[in-house]
């Protein structure tokens, strides 16, 4: 039996048909698996939760620091291992950014920084996955699983999760550093200037400043990842065409999805690596900037 029966058997058994063509199938893999027991059917609703992602998001973020805790536990000064030397090589990358960026005390957003780019690697990386083998998985477990997505950051509610943890690490140091009334001059006094009648206008843009800075930072890092997954969606449908179109023309299908596949996948080993790096330097910047008195 192969991995699409399987994968089908699995959505059958769960109480849905499968996927009878190409749009049915590209909507059921960029479905979350919800509390409800079925997809979400408002564009908002606080009462849903997606327990794919934040099972994905907690597993990849322990494999990270488990990681990071093996490593440390291996480090020799003598001749370091490809992973010691690797690991070493982000971690001075991430020194040097965040001791160009934040001035100030970094014993804590240093180790932010790096925690947040491995973490964001590791979830992003889940786009290489085969995007039929974790209903495959499911199927040969028998679970009772209608839907499942294994990308975290392609997921909006976990991106802006971040972003705006994030924001809250903003607005933290921005106090603990400046006080209550250093923040709060800051606010209605830059950036046009310490005149009571501008005082509206530097609020209003300064609340515009962070709103933006936030809704940006989640929506960056879950646009190219939902366009990455639905890229990898959109090739995977080239091979369920084989079956219904001539010998000639079903060979080509195959082969062009094994070359757009193998492009594709290559290609992202980039998005996937630059991401991360963006939302780490971010993360950095914004921090950064809280230190900073205007």
């Amino acid at each position: 039996m192969s991995a699409a029966e399987v994968a089908a058997g699995a959505v059958e058994k769960a109480g849905h048909n499968a996927p009878e063509n190409s749009s049915q199938y590209i909507e059921h893999h960029l479905t979350n698996l919800t509390n409800l027991g079925h997809k979400q059917t408002s564009l908002v609703d606080f009462s849903v939760v997606n327990l794919d992602t934040v099972f994905f998001s907690v597993v990849l973020g322990a494999l990270g620091l488990l990681l990071l805790w093996c490593v440390a536990r291996k480090v020799t000064s003598g001749v370091p291992s490809r992973t010691q030397a690797a690991v070493e090589a982000l971690v001075e990358m991430v020194e040097e950014q965040s001791k160009s960026i934040v001035h100030g005390d970094r014993t804590f957003v240093a180790p932010l920084a790096l925690t947040v780019f491995f973490w964001v690697v590791f979830m992003n990386a889940m786009d290489w996955v085969p995007i039929d083998l974790p209903s495959a998985i499911i199927g040969w477990l028998h679970l009772d699983l209608p839907y499942t997505r294994i990308v975290a950051t392609a997921d909006i509610n976990a991106t802006m999760g971040m972003a705006l943890a994030v924001f809250m690490l903003m607005m933290y140091y921005s106090l603990k550093i400046k006080g209550f009334g250093g923040f709060a001059h800051e606010l209605i006094s830059a950036p046009f200037g310490a005149k009571w009648y501008l005082a509206p206008a530097n609020l209003g843009l300064n609340i515009v400043e962070y709103f933006s800075k936030t809704v940006s930072l989640g929506i960056r890092l879950f646009g190219n990842m939902f366009a990455g997954e639905l890229i990898f969606a959109l090739i995977a449908t080239m091979g369920a065409a084989w079956g219904t179109v001539s010998m000639g023309t079903g060979i080509g299908l195959a082969i062009g999805q094994l070359l757009a596949g193998s492009i594709w996948a290559i290609f992202h080993i980039l998005v996937v690596l630059l991401q991360a790096f963006i939302f780490m330097m971010l993360t950095l910047v914004y921090v950064g900037q809280a230190h900073e008195s205007h």
